[in-house]
């Protein structure tokens, strides 16, 4: 008998904002996101498989903006949200101050998000682990209400702190539905593989290292967050369909493969994404807050062959 998908399983794309930049004329705001182009771009991840979308992750320069400007993106998504039906939204609510945390979590919930994703406090990079513990247990206590999801955000290479299995487990245990589990950005598939041999199919892992998604998925994954999803979300659904109807997508993965590793030549990759969804695609020129600069033309002309030969 196959084990029952938990409700947030599936592809998202590690979205991209759709930041306008700095405005011209004195007097106005700071922050100008391109409000009238998110219905269409959120359409454009829906119709090439993307189950939903992260807002405010690492590709979303979610640590750039503040809990003020985040509000405002995630209250006109919500306003939107109906026009793209059965498209599920997380928002990435994590910073260092816990009552930030907090109050951005509560939000997400209250605008009827599916789920937050939420880094540790990633300044203090040598907290305990009861530290840890104690942090995200008060955030979940104070922020996430009963039947909603949070899931963790392990990404070490950026915050410099990370899971380890033995906090997984005991938030899992302390909080079995609220804390459903993580978005695995280690980049280890060593650690995708320890994942599926602790926890079987009890957490929640969707993975966020495209080459080696069918990898994660064997080891008990049930799905992936990443930021070339963006681009490539046709192919990384065509694997998450194939592996769900028992069918091997090692050929699809293969693609995928190649395909993640040729972005990954672009650190950070934010702004290579936005150039290709806009080169490729015809989806507006975003910009990037600083300090991430937009890629030049001629670099993203160059990536964009590049990348239309391997996909």
């Amino acid at each position: 008998m196959t084990t029952p998908l938990h409700p947030l399983a599936g592809v998202y794309a590690a979205a991209v904002t759709p930041y306008l930049g700095k405005p011209k004329t004195a007097g106005k705001p700071d922050t100008a996101f391109d409000f009238e182009s998110i219905s269409i771009f959120l359409h454009f991840l829906a119709e090439r498989g993307c189950h939903g979308a992260l807002l405010f992750g690492t590709t979303g320069e979610g640590p750039s903006f503040s809990p003020k400007e985040r509000e405002a993106l995630l209250r006109a998504i919500r306003v939107i949200r109906h026009q793209v039906r059965d498209f599920r939204l997380l928002a990435g609510t994590g910073t260092p101050s816990l009552s930030e945390t907090i109050e951005l979590t509560k939000l997400a919930y209250e605008l009827g998000y599916d789920g937050t994703v939420v880094l540790p406090p990633y300044y203090f990079r040598k907290a305990s682990e009861e530290g840890l513990f104690n942090w995200f247990s008060e955030l979940i206590e104070q922020a996430v209400p009963e039947g909603k999801y949070l899931l963790g955000y392990h990404i070490p290479v950026m915050t410099g702190i990370g899971f380890s299995l033995d906090l997984l487990e005991r938030l899992k245990e302390k909080f079995p539905r609220r804390f459903a589990g993580i978005k695995d950005s280690s980049h280890d598939e060593s650690f995708a593989t320890a994942l599926g041999q602790r926890f079987g199919s009890d957490l929640l892992v969707l993975n966020g290292t495209d080459s080696y998604f069918h990898h994660a998925l064997k080891n008990h994954a049930q799905g992936a967050i990443t930021a070339p999803a963006n681009l490539i979300s046709d192919n990384l659904r065509e694997v998450w369909d194939l592996f769900q109807a028992g069918k091997d997508p090692s050929e699809v993965q293969a693609r995928v493969t190649a395909q993640r590793h040729f972005l990954e030549q672009y650190s950070p990759i934010a702004p290579v994404v936005k150039g290709l969804l806009h080169k490729i695609h015809g989806l507006p020129n975003w910009a990037l807050r600083h300090p991430l600069e937009s890629a030049d033309e001629k670099t993203v002309e160059e990536a964009a062959e590049k990348f239309l030969a391997i996909t």
